[in-house]
């Protein structure tokens, strides 16, 4: 393609998306055949890899040119490797992994996509994964796969809060639970901690197992139902959002951090996982197309700014909204306290 005469606009803004949707089908793909796995003891020939793989020499050749490219592996002339990235999110095993992600991406993620134009034109979602029906089994196969996402900043929460040097009782309300992984979290950091998991009666046998699997199942308690109906108790300590307020919508945002500050006892702290915009609706890039996201999956789904959420929490009570800037999460986590 020939240059564009000087002034005249380039197109490379628009052509970088045209493959846009290659990498996460490349790295499922990788994910799925275990490339990953079998490059942990070190580089490998694509022989090597065909034989240990059952893929085929062109197929893996072609594919793993493309990790490269991508910067998830390298080549040399003793084969293909890891790179520190793919050796931390990509190996199945690690407390980072991040390739269950990428095993939905063909199957749950992009399918629904796919009907985006018929979706913008009604404004309905082609399946909504915020009602109960179908959004229980979605969310039953997805949440555990999506627990390393948020660990990190569940645990630097838990420190942030000051739960390991606690000696008093601290009860936590985590709210569309999922894997658990803001309540099973907080709980490891220290015994005093309970935790009351409220989800779907479907996706609480994930947390359930969850909690089994990291050793903190005696200290959690079920409540079954959706959140605008089910009982959260009173008196709790700290209660989570972790990104739950984006398929909520504005109007049952609204009403859920009413009903979690009633949940609350005095001093308590609310905090909410969720991919920000900023005021002007203009960036950051992520936080955008997830709102394009949940145009897709939810009912009334969107993203929404700090300014926002600050407002609807001030709105109900809480004071002294504050984004923890300090904290490992792909997406900022927003604190606001219930006055003593």
């Amino acid at each position: 393609m020939s240059e564009p005469a000087p002034g005249r606009p380039n197109p490379e803004k628009v052509l970088q998306f045209s493959f846009a949707y290659a990498p996460p089908l490349m790295i499922e793909a990788a994910v799925k055949l275990k490339v990953f796995d079998a490059l942990v003891a070190g580089p490998k020939t694509i022989e090597q890899l065909a034989s240990e793989t059952g893929a085929s020499d062109r197929g893996l050749r072609i594919l793993l040119n493309g990790l490269v490219g991508l910067g998830l592996l390298t080549s040399s002339p003793t084969g293909y490797a890891l790179t520190p990235e793919a050796d931390t999110f990509l190996v199945s095993g690690r407390p980072s992994y991040l390739g269950g992600f990428f095993r939905h991406t063909s199957t749950q993620l992009i399918p629904k996509w796919l009907q985006l134009t018929d979706i913008v034109r009604t404004g309905k979602p082609a399946i909504a994964v915020n009602a109960e029906g179908q959004g229980a089994a979605f969310f039953e196969q997805f949440v555990e796969d999506i627990f390393p996402l948020s660990r990190p900043a569940a645990s630097g929460l838990a420190d942030h809060l000051g739960l390991p040097a606690t000696t008093k009782p601290v009860s936590v309300l985590d709210l569309a639970a999922g894997s658990g992984v803001w309540g099973i979290s907080l709980a490891e950091k220290s015994p005093h901690v309970r935790v009351t998991a409220v989800d779907w009666p479907d996706v609480l046998h994930v947390t359930e197992r969850v909690a089994k699997r990291q050793g903190v199942a005696d200290r959690l308690t079920y409540v079954a139902g959706d959140l605008s109906v089910a009982d959260f108790g009173t008196g709790h300590h700290v209660a989570t959002l972790g990104h739950i307020l984006h398929s909520e919508g504005a109007d049952r945002s609204r009403a859920l951090l009413k009903k979690t500050f009633a949940a609350l006892a005095p001093g308590g702290t609310i905090a909410i996982a969720e991919w920000l915009v900023d005021d002007t609706r203009t960036g950051p890039p992520p936080g955008l197309i997830f709102a394009v996201n949940m145009l897709v999956n939810t009912d009334a789904g969107d993203t929404f700014s700090f300014g926002e959420i600050a407002k609807w929490l001030t709105e109900v009570g809480f004071v002294n909204p504050r984004v923890v800037e300090s904290l490992p999460c792909p997406s900022p986590l927003v604190l606001a306290t219930k006055p003593g």
